[in-house]
Parts: C-alpha cells; sequence; structure tokens
C-alpha cells in the first residue's frame, strides 16, 4: 500500500478543515466560484449529477441520469476526475467501470444510501453460511442477485458466487438469468423491487421470504426456506416505502384522469394499484411520450418530479408526486453547492479530495457481476 508523505497528509487535511468555510457560505456564493474552477480544469474533470440530485447541484452536471448510466458515461469520456453528486454506492460504482487512470470524487462522504446499508457484507456472508448449511446453495442451486443500489462488496460477493448485478430497468431480465442457472434466488437488499419483480413474473407471495439479517436464521425455518423460490433481504429506500396505498386511492377520488406511475421499489400494494411501474428513465420516458393534456402522480423522489412537472407544464402536461408531503433523498440532499466547490477548488490547487476507491479484489468480482448484467437483455 503506498503511504502519504507527511506533508500531503497535512495538506489533505488542511483542505479538510477549510470545507468549514465553505458551508458557512449562502448557496448562491458558490456559482461564481465553482463555474471558474470547472473552467480552469476544463476536460479533466466530468461532473454526474443523479435524477434525485438538488437543483442547486444538478445544474451543474455534464450529465444527468441513474447511478448506472452516469457510471458508464464518465467511464468513457477521457475525464481524469469523476466529480459524482450522488450517493456513496454510486461513486463505488463509477470506480469499479472507471479505467485506472480515472479517480472518482464523492462531495460529501456522508451521502451515503439508506437501502445500500441495510446490506452490510458481513450480515450477508453469515446469511450465505446458513443457507448453505440448509443446503440451499449446492450444485448451483442458489443464485444471488443485487440491484445496483448496494455496495461494491455486495455486488462483488454476487459475482465471487455466479451471480449479477441488476438494475430497476432489467431486473425481471436478470431473474429470468438467474432461474436458468438455478432454482432459488437471493435478492439484495431491496425486498420491493425483488417482490414486484418476482409477483410481475408470475411467482406468488407464498414462494417468497423475507431474510432478516437481525434474527437468528433470518427468522425463516429450514423448511420455509426450502420451500420459497425467492429469498428477499429485508431492506428498502427509505424514500419509496413511505408511498403508501391511500395515496393512491387519494389521486383516484380527486383527480379521476390522473395517471398514477410508480419507481418498482415501492409496496407491491402501492404498485398493484398504479398504472404503471417504472424506473426513473422509464418514468421520465411515459411523461415525455404522452400526449399533451396528460396528467401523471409519480411516486418517486421529490426533486425529480418537482423538476418534471417544471419540464412539461409548458406542454400541457400536469405532473405531481403522489404523496402531497413530498419524499425528499436526505443523504443525496447532503451535497450541496458548497461541497462541490470545495471539492473543485482542491482539484484546481492539485488535492483530491474525498476520494473512493473500491479495494482490487473488491473491484474485480464486482465488475464479473456488472459484466455478467451486460450479458441480459432488459
Amino acid at each position: 500500500m503506498e503511504i502519504a508523505s507527511a506533508e500531503a497528509v497535512a495538506e489533505n487535511v488542511a483542505a479538510a478543515c477549510s470545507l468549514d468555510n465553505y458551508l458557512a457560505q449562502p448557496d448562491h456564493t458558490m456559482d461564481a466560484r465553482i463555474a471558474a474552477a470547472r473552467a480552469t480544469l476544463g476536460t479533466d474533470v466530468v461532473l454526474l449529477g443523479h435524477h434525485y440530485q438538488r437543483d442547486e447541484v444538478i445544474r451543474f452536471a455534464d450529465f444527468t441520469g441513474d447511478s448506472y448510466k452516469l457510471s458508464k458515461v464518465a467511464s468513457e469520456t477521457d475525464a481524469k476526475y469523476m466529480l459524482f453528486c450522488g450517493v456513496h454506492f454510486m461513486a463505488e460504482t463509477a470506480d469499479v467501470l472507471g479505467r485506472p487512470w480515472q479517480q472518482v470524487i464523492l462531495p460529501d462522504l456522508n451521502a451515503g444510501c439508506s437501502m445500500a446499508d441495510m446490506a452490510e457484507i458481513g450480515q450477508v456472508e453469515d446469511c450465505w453460511d446458513s443457507l448453505e448449511r440448509a443446503g440451499l446453495t449446492a450444485d448451483g442451486g442458489l443464485i444471488p442477485l443485487t440491484y445496483m443500489n448496494s455496495a461494491a462488496a455486495i455486488k462483488g460477493f454476487c459475482g465471487r458466487r455466479g451471480g449479477l448485478v441488476c438494475t430497476s430497468s432489467n431486473a425481471r431480465a436478470a431473474f429470468e438469468w438467474a432461474f436458468a442457472r438455478g432454482r432459488k434466488i437471493l435478492f439484495l437488499p431491496d425486498q420491493h423491487l425483488g417482490r414486484n419483480t418476482a409477483f410481475a413474473m408470475g411467482i406468488p407471495l407464498s414462494e417468497m421470504v423475507v431474510w432478516d439479517p437481525y434474527q437468528i436464521n433470518g427468522g425463516l425455518s429450514v423448511d420455509r426456506l426450502r420451500a420459497a423460490k425467492v429469498i428477499l433481504w429485508k431492506g428498502h429506500c427509505s424514500v419509496h416505502q413511505r408511498f403508501l396505498p391511500e395515496h393512491v386511492d387519494r389521486v383516484r377520488r380527486e383527480h379521476r384522469n390522473m395517471q398514477v406511475i410508480v419507481h418498482p421499489e415501492c409496496r407491491w400494494e402501492v404498485c398493484q394499484k398504479a398504472d404503471a411501474i417504472g424506473s426513473t428513465e422509464r418514468i421520465i420516458e411515459v411523461i415525455e411520450k404522452a400526449p399533451a393534456g396528460s396528467s401523471f402522480a409519480v411516486g418517486t423522489e421529490i426533486h425529480l418530479v418537482n423538476r418534471l412537472a417544471k419540464r412539461f407544464a409548458p406542454l400541457g402536461k400536469q405532473v405531481m408526486t403522489l404523496d402531497d408531503s413530498g419524499c425528499l433523498c436526505t443523504t443525496m440532499y447532503r451535497i450541496s453547492p458548497q461541497h462541490l466547490a470545495w471539492a473543485l477548488e482542491n482539484l484546481v490547487e492539485g488535492r483530491v479530495v474525498n476520494r473512493i476507491k473500491v479495494e482490487d479484489d473488491v473491484k474485480q468480482w464486482a465488475r464479473v457481476a456488472l459484466d455478467r448484467m451486460l450479458e441480459i437483455k432488459a
């Protein structure tokens, strides 16, 4: 392992401490500084903005989209630095897909993902050991799949054990791929995406179980595990789980001609009541293609919903949130113009702060899991 010099350590500590000076300033005072730093850095840096990012930050992005799209696009550029305005697992994926000379920066290391954090690698390995003792992993009978919204270590775990990564767009294709190779699926970490995907394929709820990592043997009997076709990890998106069936019912009562479209990370009961289910990219596509006069209640993160409402209002389309209280991704919201300016101005000074670097062994197997995903058709 390369050891940094005392001078380099001191320099990075000083840079990190100076973040407080940025955070004390109003958002709008960062605009000119961000623009100036970007002009100085030129094509050495590419700025990635996830759909759920706040407007004050995403407007500076070179590319916007979901996590996999952004990581893939950035890896195909010649940029030396990928500055990811998203959350930790997204930056890890960018590092896995990036070329050896590219470095990934997360402007705020506190920008995590509650869903990804619900599947810790030690817990997953303990789960696998239990399933192995129950005889469920023999002869490749159990295939582990993980959603893109997971830590690199979980992606690597799946890659090492013959599984792959999926997005919300190709989850069904991933399930079909897995069932062509094994009898059962362990799906991590979002139980709702797993349940909605399996049910849409005709698998009844009675053949799905939820593994709770905080209970002995996941809270399940061996017989129950053996009877299940899909073992769902007890994880969820804190934003999408807030949408409830009664929210759909209210829209039906108050807006009779309004279509309800929700993200597949929403509860099964919500998805069953919706008119359509789709990833963020799919939601955008549906609204784009709808005729003027169409109206939508959308079950996903509020920043994206508000952005869509503004974008499509001039085209005669109404877009509103499914839940009036609004559902904010609080961890994504941590990244501010101040964090962005701080990271960029440190780059101008030759300092890389908040670099996200995945360990080589984990990166190798995570890349295997991601490459397998490319074998399937969405």
